[in-house]
C-alpha cells in the first residue's frame, strides 16, 4: 500500500475480526516496534504495552466491555442515535451503533487485545493534551502497522468505565494509566475504502477561526 492508501482506508473494525485465527505474537511484536518510533513528549517514551492472549484474562476484560458498551448504547450519545434527522448520515451512524453492539458482546473472542499504557505519577487537571500526546501517536502507528500486516483493529476507550477494575485484571502499578484497549484480529474480506467525511472546507480555519 502507499502511504496515502494506508492512511485513508485503516478503519475500525469490529464485524469483520476474524475471530477465529490466531494472531502470532511475533506479527504483534513487528507492529509494537513500529509503534516505538513514534513522539513522545520530552523524548520520555514512558509507554508500555500489555498484550493479552490468555482466554481467560481476554474473557474478565470483554465482561467489562460489554458492560460499558451495554451502558453506552443505552446513552444519548450512542453512535446509532447521532444525525438521526440527517439521511445521509443517519444509516452510517446506525451501522456503526450496530457494529459497537457486536464488538460488545465478541471482545471476549479477539484473539489479542492490545492496551496502551502510559505511566503518570500525578494526572494534572490542566494540559492533558501534553499527556496523552505522548502516547496517542504510538498506539496509532500499531494500529497503521497492523492494517498493513493484514491485521484489523479498533480504537476503543469504553472499557475504562471500569479502568480500576480492568488495572486490578491487568495488575497494573498505580502509576500506570491505561489509554485504551485495540482489539487486534485478522479480518474477514479483502480490503476498505475511504469513509464519507465532511468536506474539508466545513472544518478548515486559516489564521482565525
Amino acid at each position: 500500500m502507499t502511504p496515502d492508501e494506508l492512511l485513508t482506508t485503516t478503519r475500525s473494525v469490529r464485524k469483520r475480526l476474524d475471530l477465529t485465527r490466531p494472531v502470532p505474537m511475533d506479527l504483534v511484536r513487528e507492529c509494537l516496534e513500529i509503534a516505538l518510533q513514534a513522539p513522545s513528549g520530552s523524548n520520555r517514551q514512558a509507554w508500555h504495552w500489555v498484550v493479552v492472549t490468555d482466554a481467560d484474562q481476554r474473557a474478565a476484560l470483554g465482561d467489562l466491555y460489554r458492560r460499558a458498551v451495554d451502558g453506552y448504547l443505552e446513552s444519548p450519545g450512542a453512535a446509532g442515535k447521532l444525525y438521526q434527522d440527517d439521511p445521509g448520515r443517519a444509516p452510517v451512524q446506525e451501522r456503526v451503533g450496530d457494529s459497537v453492539a457486536y464488538l460488545g458482546q465478541h471482545m471476549k473472542d479477539v484473539p489479542v487485545h492490545v492496551i496502551p499504557c502510559l505511566r503518570v505519577p500525578k494526572l494534572e487537571a490542566v494540559n492533558q493534551a501534553g499527556t496523552w500526546g505522548s502516547i496517542l501517536p504510538a498506539a496509532w502507528s500499531y494500529m497503521l502497522a497492523a492494517r498493513s500486516r493484514g491485521l484489523g483493529t479498533a480504537w476503543t476507550t469504553l472499557h475504562l468505565t471500569y479502568e480500576r477494575e480492568a488495572a486490578e485484571i491487568l495488575g497494573l502499578p498505580a502509576d500506570m494509566r491505561q489509554t485504551a484497549l485495540i482489539p487486534t484480529a485478522y479480518y474477514t474480506g479483502t480490503t476498505f475504502k475511504r469513509a464519507a467525511r465532511e468536506p474539508l472546507d466545513n472544518v478548515l480555519h486559516i489564521d482565525r477561526w
